[in-house]
């Protein structure tokens, strides 16, 4: 991810941009893992070139730490960690973090997220669980930076039926972005281009569509 990443930092125009990484979502797992994520974040950024602070926010209690919400609002790129989606929103939905995510959002700052970190950014999220036996899906509302879309992490390494049900069981008129292992989407201006190893697949109710690195696609269906 290094060349991609080195690409966020550089579209923040800062010569040292300042990264704030939250590892909030792998918190259930445990705090060697949490404290994993945190360090990973802070290796990554800094080797390419950023000012990097882990910002500690366990639950939502933390999340209402207004150190944790400052040093978040004053960032340039805001990362959340891969973990459990349902967690984070838990955790982040309402909190002073969770505004000031919303807030640096409005004024530019870049926003990335992995696999739980990405799921929780757009307006709709799903909780994929046993114990909602008859009916293994259930969906919430995200974090809303992503108006109108949904994603489904992981995408390749899910047998394509399972995907389907995911994506058609997603609140009406959600787009739903399924992102391969090793691979990105970003969005800018209302386009939104693929990056990475493989490919994403776009559904629009029953409608199924594949990008691949390079390729565009904006989330109201009107292709660039």
């Amino acid at each position: 991810m290094a060349i991609f990443d080195a690409g966020l930092l550089a579209a923040t125009g800062r010569p040292r941009p300042r990264v704030a990484i939250l590892p909030t979502a792998s918190a259930p797992d445990g705090e060697e893992a949490f404290q994993r994520w945190a360090a990973m974040g802070v290796t990554h950024f800094g080797e390419l070139g950023a000012e990097v602070e882990p910002v500690l926010v366990r639950d939502r209690f933390e999340a209402d730490d207004a150190a944790a919400a400052q040093a978040v609002g004053e960032a340039d790129l805001i990362y959340l960690s891969g973990g459990q989606p349902d967690y984070l929103l838990r955790a982040l939905g309402g909190s002073a973090v969770g505004v000031a995510i919303g807030a640096a959002h409005r004024r530019g700052a870049v926003l990335a997220g992995c696999s739980a970190g990405a799921m929780v950014l757009a307006e709709h999220a799903f909780d994929f669980r046993l114990w909602l036996l008859p009916w293994l899906l259930r969906w919430r509302a995200g974090l809303g930076l992503v108006v109108g879309a949904s994603v489904v992490p992981h995408y390749d390494a899910w047998p394509e039926p399972v995907c389907a049900l995911i994506a058609l069981q997603a609140p009406r008129g959600s787009v739903v972005l399924g992102i391969d292992e090793g691979t990105a989407v970003v969005g800018r201006n209302g386009t939104w281009q693929v990056h990475g190893a493989a490919r994403v697949t776009v559904w629009r109710g029953r409608h199924r569509e594949r990008y691949r690195a390079g390729e565009v696609f904006r989330l109201d269906g009107l292709e660039d």
